[in-house]
């Protein structure tokens, strides 16, 4: 112990009272009073054991660097008296763990006990110096505490609770800019901000949403920095050993299986959908990592392999689903994941009325008429006390769905579906040949139909094995609905177009149609633009693979309305329908979207510091999706999981999309080029933007090229306050980390490809923000948020075709001419397939009470920069002038393509942002943020 009975007047500073502290608690023995000399190498070594500059600073620097450490380090007291002594006042918002949390109901209780023992929440400022000096280091302050941990009332809702907080500060510490946080309770907070009245500066921002968990979960205390913005370059050198040590944190080894936790991004293969330990059926082939099957990278768990197959990981338990690893902050909040199992157990319990009332139909799972059909939006059932029930119950693989049983045990009607838009106003529209045409502009899936170049049309798949390239359409059969034109001159007045499903489903047609119950043809649907501007369907063409028992196949049919050419044509626009449902699913919506994304959040988080320009701007476009994409992993992706159980590719959908992904190009996923691509737009000087639709009266298009420029033009407004010339963005180490990463490891299959950004310059900054905000909002919602309004009623897009076109003379033939609707009915889904595929979609179709739309943000305060806060305002401006501009085209009569023969107006690109009421449930609009369900 330091001995100390006769201080001198040097001794009796409050400096030296502080290296007193530091004796006692680090067992500093020395036999005769304090001396500065004796103990300078003893303080030198726990400089350095904290990493605090030593060599250049002077005496006093040295003595209060060494007691903000150590005193930090183990809640020593200090002295209150040293000149420039301020307080800082401000307050911590914190959401405690409540009763809704699935993994804990006791959370808050413990945590008031822990409280009552001294185990409490402490908060420590980190300070900028003023200068930039390269021996500048960060400023501690003491640490204050979070107290009264008790009064915080635990209710059935997680509420926000506001501490106030005080600080001791001193001058030379300059601005608080980052903040320790030490929880050491037992139990996880979520922590929502911190706000600073800092004397003579305002107040400092800390917006944090983020989970805070003990202190022995972390290595290191958790750090959280002010809302201020930094490229890494014009970091104060005090903040920046910080910046990098909080990246590194994030980045893990890619070793270990992760915990609920970790705050770990790193990458993994789509190595995880199939269980081969259950049986060979089961297994899936990985994706990613192979030239073979291609595939975006998703986020790495870490569980163990399966026993049979060492590249594959283990699975967790249906009942374990909600648990699947995401990084903490990646995780739904409290009233997402209410509303998100809500919305399952609704949707799946009326899934289960069809089930049970086929146990006593006289052809169980199966639709015996339109009327049936029609009869899942309108009736209701009680649960009839049978064994058979358990097995019906059995079927559905959501998590808590037998709760749902207990709820209706008393004899209560189950509840209806939703009436999809699509048969709201006219329930037969969706037969007509114009709404089926109609739907390829402003439905569900606009995002493939192409203007045809040339004619007939050609694949590229190998003759030898498909058949011939050139398709069997011929002129002939189009003609005659072309209103006069010839078609060299349909092509040349750029009027024929195609909806062309050939060459990426030929190559399977095969192997799907010896699963049970499904038969598909590789699809061509040639369109002809009227006059009016909408289209009409032509000629459909239906492909087979040549077998060991005939060649290939061809058939081409043509409009009829009536008798049985009449049947045979609502039968092909199913086999096409089918083939979009599917197409929509796996490509448009799953892959081009949720997959594609999932690796630039991984990188964003792993390289770009949270004080990043690129980083504040993108984080809401990533909100939730890493957590529905997992769940997609284990419930809806994955072998027998919903999607190959409604779908028609069944076990060979992933690998399907796998396949695709070899084409896809990140510089075409942006709306203008991928108009150019498809020849929907050309190039022209004298349009709006330089580019001319080839379809004036295409809705997605025409409302997401006026979505496309405003994210575009806000984009650029943004980069240009922190990039000044193409050198900031070349020199900007975080930023080249980023893309290379995206480039190498997070899309690294095709890191090859010639045709990535080089990120050189601000113009391929900006295109590439764009691109990623477009593709996680505005496409998102274009080709998600519609599917219960129109595929919510099957025959109008039906997931699975079971049976083959019929032949004349044969028994399915004559069944057909003696009742083509349920011929066709008994093509589609079955009951099963159809109840299953309309509960799924109509959970992915709603929108969460706790949306945040594109043109919004979570918190006010988000950024301390004014002119990014004047740029962001402007930026809802022009989305809520694009809602007026789309509701005035909707109400516009000679746009026919906006509402159609089933008088369903064009609203998926229609922001909401305006829209202060409820914006929850199936609205069929509004543009969120992020691809967040």
């Amino acid at each position: 112990m330091l001995l100390m009975a006769f201080p001198s007047p040097h001794q009796k500073s409050s400096n030296y009272f502080r290296f007193q502290a530091i004796a006692i608690q680090n067992s500093i023995v020395r036999a005769s009073a304090f001396s500065h000399k004796k103990s300078s190498k003893r303080f030198q070594a726990i400089a350095l054991q904290h990493n605090i500059v030593w060599a250049s600073a002077s005496p006093h620097q040295r003595s209060s660097k060494i007691f903000q450490a150590v005193a930090i380090q183990n809640n020593l007291p200090s002295l209150d008296k040293m000149e420039g002594k301020q307080s800082i006042k401000g307050f911590v918002v914190v959401q405690k763990k409540n009763v809704l949390d699935l993994n804990d109901f006791h959370a808050g209780i413990v945590d008031n006990i822990s409280e009552l023992l001294g185990k409490v929440v402490s908060v420590t400022l980190v300070g900028t110096p003023h200068g930039n000096s390269v021996n500048a280091s960060a400023k501690l302050s003491e640490p204050a505490y979070l107290q009264n941990w008790r009064s915080i009332h635990v209710g059935a809702v997680a509420g926000k609770t506001t501490y106030p907080v005080e600080f001791k500060w001193h001058s030379d510490m300059g601005t608080p800019a980052a903040f320790y946080i030490k929880n050491t309770h037992r139990h996880e907070f979520f922590l929502n901000s911190l706000t600073l009245e800092v004397p003579g500066q305002g107040n400092v921002h800390f917006v944090c949403n983020s989970w805070v968990y003990p202190a022995s979960r972390y290595k290191k205390d958790r750090i959280f920095f002010s809302n201020r913005t930094y490229l890494p370059s014009e970091t104060p050198l005090a903040l920046l050993k910080l910046r990098n040590e909080e990246l590194i944190s994030l980045r893990g080894d890619g070793t270990g299986e992760r915990e609920e936790w970790d705050r770990l991004y790193d990458y993994d293969v789509y190595n995880d959908l199939g269980n081969p330990d259950k049986d060979e059926e089961h297994s899936r082939q990985v994706l990613g990592g192979s030239k073979d099957f291609p595939y975006p990278r998703r986020g790495r768990t870490g569980r163990p392999p399966t026993e049979t197959d060492p590249a594959s990981e283990s699975r967790l338990s249906i009942f374990s689903s909600l648990n699947i690893f995401v990084p903490r902050d990646e995780r739904f909040g409290h009233l997402k994941l209410s509303d998100f199992l809500a919305y399952a157990i609704k949707s799946l319990g009326q899934f289960l009325q069809p089930e049970l009332k086929a146990i006593f139909d006289s052809t169980p799972n199966e639709f015996d008429s339109f009327e049936d059909v029609l009869k899942l939006y309108s009736d209701g059932i009680k649960l009839p006390d049978i064994p058979a029930l358990d097995d019906a119950k059995n079927r559905i693989p959501l998590e808590l769905i037998k709760e749902l049983v207990r709820t209706d045990s008393e004899g209560q009607k189950l509840l209806a579906y939703p009436t999809p838009q699509v048969i709201s106003k006219d329930k037969w529209a969706w037969r007509k040949d114009e709404e089926f045409a109609r739907e390829m502009l402003s439905g569900v899936n606009p995002v493939i139909i192409q203007r045809l170049q040339s004619f007939p049309p050609k694949s590229e798949l190998d003759a030898e094995i498909y058949g011939p390239q050139e398709s069997f359409i011929t002129d002939s059969d189009i003609e005659q609905s072309l209103d006069g034109l010839t078609v060299k001159q349909a092509l040349g007045k750029s009027k024929l177009f195609i909806l062309n499903h050939h060459d990426v489903f030929m190559p399977y047609v095969s192997r799907i149609n010896a699963l049970d119950s499904t038969k598909i043809y590789a699809t061509r649907t040639i369109l002809f633009l009227k006059d009016d501007g909408t289209l009409k369907p032509v000629a459909i063409e239906l492909s087979l693979p040549a077998s060991d028992d005939r060649p290939y196949y061809r058939k081409v049919l043509t409009p009829a309305q009536e008798g049985v050419e009449g049947a045979l044509w609502q039968l092909a626009k199913a086999y096409v329908a089918m083939n979009d449902s599917g197409y929509h699913q796996l490509i448009s919506h799953w892959l081009r979207t949720h997959a594609a994304t999932e690796p630039f959040i991984i990188a964003t988080n792993r390289q770009l510091s949270a004080m990043h320009p690129v980083h504040k701007l993108l984080s809401p476009h990533f909100r939730d999706t890493m957590n529905i994409n997992a769940f997609a992993r284990q419930i809806l992706i994955s072998a027998g999981g919903i999607l190959e159980r409604s779908v028609f590719p069944g076990k060979y959908a992933m690998e399907m999309s796998a396949v695709v992904y070899k084409d896809w190009r990140f510089d075409e996923e942006g709306l203008p080029a991928d108009l150019l691509k498809r020849g929907m737009a050309v190039e022209d000087k004298e349009a709006e933007h330089g580019l001319r639709l080839t379809i004036e009266d295409y809705p997605f298009a025409v409302d997401g090229l006026e979505i496309w420029f405003t994210i575009e033009s806000w984009v650029n407004d943004y980069i240009s306050f922190y990039y000044k010339n193409d050198e900031a963005v070349a020199s900007d180490t975080e930023l080249q980390a980023w893309w290379y990463e995206i480039r190498n490891v997070g899309h690294g299959d095709k890191k090859d490809e010639p045709w990535w950004y080089e990120m050189q310059s601000v113009q391929d900054l900006g295109k590439a923000l764009t691109t990623i905000i477009w593709v996680a909002s505005a496409l998102h919602a274009a080709v998600n948020f519609g599917q219960y309004p129109y595929a919510g009623y099957m025959p109008n897009r039906p997931t699975v075709t079971r049976r083959l076109i019929p032949e004349e003379g044969s028994e399915e033939f004559t069944e057909l001419k003696e009742n083509p609707d349920l011929f066709l009915l008994k093509t589609m889904s079955s009951q099963f397939q159809t109840t299953l595929g309309i509960a799924l979609i109509e959970i992915l179709s709603r929108h969460s009470t706790d949306e945040v739309y594109l043109g919004q943000r979570a918190s006010p305060d988000w950024t301390d920069h004014e002119s990014v806060v004047e740029a962001f305002e402007r930026f809802g401006s022009r989305l809520k002038q694009i809602e007026k501009n789309i509701t005035e085209r909707n109400n516009d009569k000679r746009l026919k393509n906006r509402s159609g023969p089933a008088e369903v107006s064009y609203t998926l690109l229609y922001p909401n942002t305006s829209d202060e009421s409820g914006k929850g449930g199936l609205t069929g609009k509004g543009i969120p943020n992020s691809v967040s369900i």
